[in-house]
């Protein structure tokens, strides 16, 4: 969820997101293709700005923004509102036959039930990198609907994270119960396990917003080169979610031209 992986994708591209566009992507022929890279370059550049702010304001402020976890009711929502917000991840042509779960006091539990298979959640700030230093900003929401492989295989390690995190267990302890888990209890990765995430209503970090509209997908430990993640002008992206965890997975992200309303994702994707 997270998308700290942009400021080493950029690393070499310091020229400006329309000169970057301009070198990398003007040789794509397909014009959606064209959209798509376009988002990715501008909503990229906003994010890895905000982050240079964030890293400058921290340099002269060294507590950290999110120390602790917040009181629970800071991460809670009302329940109507959670289940349009969870809805809002896929098109209407899923989301709206899909089972919808919200988070309560003791994790997460069934809204509304599905006929498709798909189950749409909203995840917090606690499925970040363990790292990362808004892994408890009690503002950022994720709307995300799991397809039914990712549902059976990837869905339980949000359960039993949120599982861990409401039983008021340190950061560290929640490291080591959900690496116990990974190993013992995840089931095994099904072949073509993906989610979407595509609502302009989320909230993905103090720094990204609503980023971009975008898949993801789900596979065996592999390495991203494979998938051609992370190289000049390519769309599919590396997400570090599951990195410090036991779970052998790699997540890849791509982003897509419409926000699941059908809206186009223009240089407001961010």
């Amino acid at each position: 969820m997270v998308l700290r992986y942009i400021a080493k994708r950029l690393e070499a591209e310091q020229d400006g997101p329309s000169d970057w566009y301009d070198k990398n992507l003007a040789a794509q022929g397909k014009p959606m293709q064209r959209k798509i890279l376009r988002t990715i370059a501008l909503a990229s550049f906003a994010l890895v700005a905000g982050l240079g702010a964030a890293g400058q304001a921290q340099a002269q402020d060294v507590k950290a923004p999110y120390p602790n976890m917040a009181p629970l009711d800071q991460y809670l929502m009302e329940r109507n509102a959670e289940i349009a917000l969870a809805r809002s991840a896929a098109p209407e042509s899923i989301s709206r036959d899909a089972e919808v779960k919200v988070l309560g006091r003791h994790g997460y539990e069934t809204a509304v039930t599905g006929k498709n298979g798909f189950v749409c959640v909203v995840e917090r700030s606690w499925m970040s990198p363990f790292d990362f230093p808004q892994f408890w900003n009690p503002k950022m929401r994720g709307p995300i609907c799991f397809n039914p492989p990712a549902v059976r295989s990837i869905l339980p390690h949000t359960y039993k994270r949120t599982e861990l995190v409401l039983a008021g267990l340190s950061k560290s302890q929640i490291i080591d119960g959900i690496k116990a888990f990974d190993v013992k209890e995840l089931p095994a990765l099904e072949p073509g396990a993906m989610c979407y995430m595509m609502s302009k209503q989320g909230y993905l970090n103090d720094s990204a917003g609503h980023w971009v509209p975008h898949l993801m997908f789900y596979v065996p430990l592999t390495d991203p080169i494979s998938w051609g993640a992370d190289l000049p002008g390519s769309p599919v992206m590396l997400n570090p979610q599951f990195q410090g965890t036991a779970a052998p997975i790699t997540e890849y992200m791509i982003p897509v031209s419409n926000w699941s309303d059908g809206t186009a994702a223009g240089e407001d994707a961010h």
